[in-house]
């Protein structure tokens, strides 16, 4: 091969190499789907059906996410992943952003890398117990077996507990949840903890749910949240703001149902710059001006995605998570 035309080679494949290396944002349009990482069964967050369909409420969000973007709510793969893979796959690039439960703390947002770009779910972590011991107090757990996955919030919470009640405890450590549940539901641990909603979520998986019972203290704060690769700014970006999108969809009454109402007959200077009437805040980000739209009409508003999952599949109200305007804590930045 003649130089020129090996220069000229190299040149097209480091060009091809770029496109392929490109922002999130780019990669996801080129190959037309958004990957994203998700628990491997966690009942009303991420948990496939007997049909291999995924659900939950982070599912919801990254069908959010491919509305968006994409403008179509199916665009999306989804990649089950363990507390201890989940970062790794991440920054690997294996997935483009984690909708799966993970606690926002300074370490995650620092040294792992991370980037986390809101709150879809307020959380804090409990203990489950077998009815028949008896326990109904975290507080008379002292010297108990404690099953528990590594590399969590959870684990060094439970330590934090302990240490603070002046208690001794026993770790039984399994990397995977789903077997680590298993592990308590036949009787090696005393314990089972992580996160309420997660307690909740597992109880339901048992022979019996009735045999078992989750403790009234919460020993911790789990923000838990949607993250993306630290430097990946324009997909924080159109990430941060499809939660805010569902957040002010609901606050002003705006359905999957009622949607196209609020389109065609809404006066809100707000609710305009939302739905595309009035232009620009689609191009801000870097996608189309019904982005927001597509989200809403797709997949719903917030209050409809935490009702058919956590609420129609684990019972939980919405309490600290329902809206400021109802007295929780989720509170959207203005769309302008």
């Amino acid at each position: 091969m003649k130089l020129s035309n090996l220069i000229t080679a190299s040149v097209l494949v480091s060009i091809g190499n770029i496109a392929i290396a490109g922002s999130t944002i780019d990669v996801i349009k080129q190959k037309g789907f958004v990957q994203c990482g998700v628990n491997t069964a966690l009942t009303g967050f991420s948990a496939p059906t007997s049909e291999g369909k995924w659900e939950g409420l982070d599912v919801d969000f990254c069908q959010a996410i491919a509305a968006a973007i994409l403008g179509d709510k199916t665009k999306t793969k989804y990649t089950p992943l363990t507390s201890a893979s989940r970062f790794t796959a991440l920054q690997s690039k294996e997935v483009d952003v984690l909708t799966r439960n993970t606690t926002w703390t300074l370490s995650r947002d620092t040294k792992v890398g991370l980037n986390f770009v809101g709150v879809n779910f307020y959380d804090g972590q409990a203990f489950m117990v077998t009815k028949e011991s008896g326990i109904t107090s975290a507080l008379q757990l002292d010297g108990a077996t404690v099953c528990i996955e590594p590399g969590t919030t959870t684990e060094l919470n439970l330590a934090d507990y302990f240490r603070a009640e002046h208690m001794a405890f026993e770790p039984v450590v399994i990397e995977s949840q789903t077997e680590a549940v298993q592990t308590f539901f036949s009787g090696r641990c005393d314990v089972y903890t992580t996160d309420a909603s997660g307690l909740a979520s597992y109880r339901q998986t048992a022979s019996n749910p009735d045999d078992y019972v989750v403790l009234p203290e919460i020993i911790s704060k789990e923000p838990l949240g949607p993250a993306v690769r630290h430097g990946d700014e324009q997909f924080a970006d159109i990430v941060r703001w499809t939660h805010m999108a569902m957040l002010e969809a609901e606050e002003k009454g705006i359905t999957s149902g009622n949607i196209d109402d609020f389109k065609t007959y809404s006066k809100d200077p707000s609710i305009q710059r939302m739905l595309g009437v009035t232009l620009g805040m689609g191009e801000a980000l870097g996608v189309s001006d019904d982005w927001a739209y597509n989200i809403i009409k797709q997949v719903g508003n917030y209050g409809e995605s935490y009702d058919r999952n956590v609420k129609a599949k684990l019972g939980l109200d919405r309490g600290i998570n329902a809206l400021w305007t109802d007295g929780g804590l989720m509170y959207p930045a203005p769309i302008r």
